[in-house]
This record gives structure tokens, C-alpha cells and sequence, in this order.
């Protein structure tokens, strides 16, 4: 089915750019002269720590604290650009008892990723028990008194905290580890590109950010080391805490200790059995209730014998209940009147907690018959703390509101057209809006229009390929309104629409409106029949309206926009309808 293309072009413009932080620099630092590898945070790294290179703070960022081998590290939130990691640990080596694993994590989403960009030189993470073991030769905290080729050749000088740490699997790069008072702190960043050869550690991202997270986990738990049992306690809160801090393995924010104080302030609000997941918080003050139910009507005009005129209503029922109580019980009913059509193919929400199954088994798909269910529409539920939608449903009305005959011909240089709308008697006349856009793609600027109007004014718009015909606010009492009109139009240039369906005459008019207070159903709630099972008397108000929606009338003097059976008026199916007598 075809669709109008001007209004699709209407929207809004592209968000604004996020702004991304510059990550802070990295620099290659050598340990000052008589400096050991002691220290207190993040304050006594930088003083016992000295750089080579200057580091350079991105506008806006937040100060950086030097890490143990220089690299530079952001100490609050920070923006990640894409920066991951793999694997956290938090170890422990006692010279006499040795070492052990207080905690680890791993992130699995980051590990996928690590097979992309890194391929077959990706070394997969080892288990705890063999990474401690590895590390811990690495560092020189085991068998220090021995020559380990792979560690003490003279070609593997390193100042940095950046190691290498040999796996069954093979060498594991990058390793970010330092050892502070007994405890080992160590991550492995994602590099996001090849590791064969080696990158620079100044082009790996994630080592500025994991370590970062380090110093903030130190900072975290370097004030309880001495008391057993505190220790014990944050090492158990770490893993929430990381959720918040560095969630699928992301860096985002390293204030470990600002995140355990705002935890602890957060009081466990006491939760009521009875209610529901959906209704998250609990209202306060007079209990009041807003329905109002919204119809759409779709259609398909073409005022020719071979093509059959189409039309749809749809409706949903939309309500905002404020009312106290943890699951207070609502009762809604929808009323109709005596001779229209039944609601059909009807959606409640899950919050309604009984309904009649004929209710939902009435479906448009088959023909109205004396056995289609005719209500009552009632709908039992327990209101969530926002607006929602209650349901949704159709039905079979047995004419459009407005019906209309479009007429485009051809007479030489010139197009003449025709427009003739009928508002159907039985349709409020009274409308917020109502007009009628006729545009004219492929074809150039319209360069003269003479024009006549029965009522209402006729606009063309500033890029003169559109015609809106504004009707206002009412029919006149003849309930008829036509325009006729003859145009030209210049030459078609880069700038003017075009159309792949609307070629040669196959033309179309649509039509806006809206009426408020009115439903095409004649559906409308009433305000008695809403029960509310709380203390009180609430305020109920209901409202309805009609709002067309893809409403279409093509050009009969065309062919149609597509193929159609024929069929005859006992033979429609659905909303699909035969117009006569026009």
C-alpha cells in the first residue's frame, strides 16, 4: 500500500556530538635514585616516582596520579573510548606462607573481543592458581635468589610495571601488576589491534585506565590491611562494587571508596509481598484517575470499479491512575453504543489480572457474525506508577469519516485537478484540524495555479511542488467542500521531490484531522463504571478522540498504486469495504 512521501521528510535534525574525553598520556618513567618500591597511594606513587616524559592532561579531565613505573593514570571518572579488560586480580604474598588469590574476575564479553584483534597471538587467561604462581616468579617474589633466564637476562631490563608473564599457553602481554605492603594488584588490558610485533605501551590504551583502577582498589583496601577480618569484609563487597565501577569489564569510574560510601548510605526500602514488579513506587495523596481512549483511522481511497477502497480503526486506551497502596485494585469498563460495531483483536497489558477469553478471541480476520463478542468490555488490574497503555483493539465501522474523489488529468502544458470531501453525517463536526495536502513529485515548481475553493483557503508551500488545503474547524452544513484547480510548472531541477510510485498522473491527496471528544467506535468510558478500591473519593477524568493516520485519496483518473481483487460487497473481508453511490 502505498504511502505519501511529504510527510516523511519532516523530523528533527541529528543530535548533537557526544564529547568524548581525551584519555590522559601516558610517559616511560625511571624510579628516582634511593627510591624503593614502597609507598602510600596514589599521592606517595607520585612523589617516589619520577617521569621521563611529561604527561599532558586532556581539557577537562581529572588531576592524574603517577602509577609505579610511570604511567599515568586518571583517578576519578573516566571516559573509556572502548578501553576493556580482561581479567582483575587482588593477590596476596606472605614470605613465609606465600601466595594466595583474595580476589579475581574475569570478563568473558572482553575476552571475545580479544580474539578479534589480536588473533592466534591472543594467550588466554591462565587459572588463578597458575597465574599467582607466574606472577609471582615474574616479580622476583619467588626464587629470588636464582637466575630465571627468561626474567633476569640483561635484555629484559624494565622499569615499568608492565610484564610479561609466561603461561603454559605461552607469554601473556600485557600484564599490569605492582606490589604494595603485601598485596598484588594486576589486570590484563585488551589491546585492541595485533600483538606481533609488540605495540608500544604508549599506543595501548587500556594500561592509563587499568591502572587507574588499580590505584583505586588500593586506595579501597589499603587502609584495612592490617586488620584481618576489615580486610576479609572489602574484599567481599569488591565484586558489587566493580559492577558499578568497571561494568563488563569497562572502566568507568575509579573512586572505589567514594562508590563503598554511597553504597553504605543507600537504606533498604521494606518491600510489600503483594506488590507487583511493575508498580516501582508508591503514591501519596487524593487518589485520581486519567482514561483517554485514542482511534486512528487508516484509509485507502480510489473512487474506481477495479480498486476497492480500504480503511482501518485502531484504538488504545491510555490511563494514569495515582492512587496509595502498594497493589490497589482498578476496574475499568468500556462502553459502546447499542448498534456499533463490536471491539475485535484485543491486546491488554499485563498488569490487567482477569478478562473474559472470548474477549481476546474476537479477531477481524473473520467476518462479524451474531456469534462475535459483544462485551462487556471490563478490565480488572492493578495499575503500574506511570501511564501506560491498558489495550489496544480494532473494529469494523462500516464507513470512513470523510469520503473523497481526487481527479488529475493532463490537458496540454497545464494539469487540471479536482478535489470533492463529504463529511459523513453520522461523524462530530467539530475539528481541532482539518486539511488536505495534494503535493506533485516529479515535476518542477509550480509556476501558475488558478484556483476556486467551495470553503476554506489554499496554501502553496514555499517549495511550490505542495498545495494544503485547510479546511478549519468545521464542514459547512452542506457537509461538502471541493476545490478545482489549473497549474503549471516550470522545469524540474536536483532540489524538487521525486517519487517512485506517484510516476505520470497516479496521484494523491491526504488528509490531517483531528476531533476531539469523539471516537469513531462511538466507544467512551464511563466515569461511574470506573471502581477503585481504596479510601476516598477519587477524581476520574476521561477523555477520546480521532485522529486520521495515512488517510489517502488517489487520482481515479490513474491507475491505482497497486494491484487489487475484486470483490463484491458480500464477499469483503475485514475493514475491506466496496464505496457506492458516490
Amino acid at each position: 500500500m502505498a504511502a505519501g512521501r511529504e510527510g516523511g521528510k519532516e523530523g528533527g535534525g541529528p543530535s548533537a556530538p557526544l564529547r568524548r574525553r581525551r584519555p590522559a598520556a601516558a610517559a616511560h618513567c625511571v624510579p628516582r635514585p634511593g627510591s624503593s618500591s614502597g609507598g602510600r597511594g596514589a599521592a606517595s606513587a607520585r612523589r617516589k616516582w619520577g617521569c621521563a616524559g611529561r604527561s599532558r592532561r586532556g581539557r577537562g579531565s581529572s588531576p592524574a596520579a603517577i602509577g609505579p613505573g610511570g604511567i599515568t593514570a586518571t583517578t576519578a571518572t573516566i571516559g573509556t573510548g572502548g578501553m576493556a579488560l580482561r581479567a582483575l586480580w587482588l593477590l596476596r604474598h606472605d614470605p613465609a606462607a606465600g601466595g594466595a588469590v583474595l580476589f579475581s574476575r574475569r570478563y568473558p564479553t572482553v575476552e571475545l573481543r580479544a580474539e578479534t584483534f589480536n588473533g592466534s597471538a591472543r594467550v588466554p587467561i591462565p587459572s588463578d592458581s597458575a597465574f599467582l604462581k607466574a606472577l609471582l616468579l615474574e616479580l622476583k617474589l619467588e626464587d629470588e635468589h636464582l637466575f630465571v633466564e627468561h626474567r633476569d637476562t640483561c635484555t629484559r631490563i624494565s622499569h615499568s610495571c608492565v610484564h610479561s608473564v609466561p603461561t603454559a599457553a605461552g607469554e601473556l602481554w600485557p600484564v599490569l601488576a605492582f606490589h604494595k605492603s603485601g598485596l598484588i594488584y594486576a589486570c590484563v588490558p585488551l589491546v585492541e589491534g595485533s600483538l606481533e610485533p609488540r605495540p608500544a605501551l604508549l599506543t595501548v590504551r587500556g594500561l592509563s585506565q587499568g591502572l587507574a583502577l588499580l590505584l583505586g582498589i588500593m586506595d579501597y583496601v589499603s587502609p584495612s590491611r592490617k586488620n584481618e577480618a576489615e580486610l576479609s569484609s572489602k574484599v567481599g563487597q569488591l565484586r558489587t562494587l566493580l559492577i558499578q565501577a568497571c561494568p563488563l569489564g569497562t572502566p568507568l569510574n575509579t573512586n572505589i571508596r567514594g562508590l563503598s560510601s554511597s553504597f553504605e548510605d543507600i537504606q533498604e526500602m521494606p518491600v510489600d509481598k503483594e506488590q507487583p514488579a511493575w508498580r516501582s513506587s508508591s503514591y501519596k495523596g487524593k487518589p485520581q484517575v486519567n482514561v483517554c481512549i485514542a482511534e486512528k483511522v487508516k484509509c485507502m481511497q480510489h473512487d474506481q470499479r477495479d480498486a476497492v477502497d480500504t480503511w482501518q480503526v485502531y484504538g488504545a486506551v491510555n490511563c494514569k491512575c495515582d492512587i496509595e497502596g502498594c497493589a490497589p485494585n482498578v476496574t475499568l469498563s468500556l462502553t459502546l453504543p447499542s448498534n456499533a460495531p463490536p471491539l475485535q483483536d484485543i491486546v491488554v497489558h499485563h498488569c490487567v489480572t482477569s478478562v473474559d477469553p472470548a474477549m481476546l478471541l474476537s479477531t477481524s480476520a473473520e467476518p462479524l457474525h451474531d456469534s462475535v463478542y459483544n462485551g462487556p468490555y471490563k478490565f480488572p488490574f492493578i495499575p503500574p506508577s506511570d501511564s501506560f497503555d491498558l489495550c489496544y483493539y480494532t473494529s469494523q465501522v462500516p464507513v470512513p469519516p470523510i469520503l473523497g474523489c481526487y481527479q488529475l488529468v493532463e490537458e496540454g502544458s497545464q494539469i487540471k485537478i479536482t478535489v470533492n470531501l463529504k463529511l459523513h453525517e453520522s461523524i462530530k463536526n467539530s475539528f481541532e484540524y482539518c486539511e488536505a495536502r495534494i503535493p506533485f513529485f516529479n515535476r518542477g515548481p509550480i509556476a501558475q495555479l488558478e484556483h476556486r475553493v467551495s470553503y476554506g483557503q489554499l496554501d502553496l508551500f514555499r517549495e511550490k511542488s505542495l498545495l494544503v488545503w485547510v479546511i478549519g474547524q468545521k464542514f459547512p452544513k452542506s457537509l461538502e467542500v471541493s476545490l478545482t484547480g489549473t497549474l503549471s510548472f516550470g522545469t524540474a531541477g536536483k532540489e524538487h521531490p521525486t517519487d517512485y510510485v506517484c510516476t505520470g498522473n497516479t496521484a494523491y491527496v491526504k488528509l490531517y484531522f483531528r476531533i476531539p471528544d469523539f471516537t469513531l467506535t462511538g466507544c467512551y468510558v464511563d466515569q461511574h463504571s470506573v471502581q477503585i478500591f481504596v479510601p476516598g473519593k477519587p477524581k476520574i477524568t476521561a477523555s477520546r478522540e480521532l485522529i486520521s493516520s495515512d488517510y489517502y485519496i488517489w487520482n481515479s483518473k490513474a491507475p491505482a498504486p497497486m494491484e487489487h481483487r475484486k470483490w463484491t460487497l458480500g464477499e469483503s473481508p475485514g475493514n475491506v469495504q466496496i464505496l457506492k453511490g458516490w
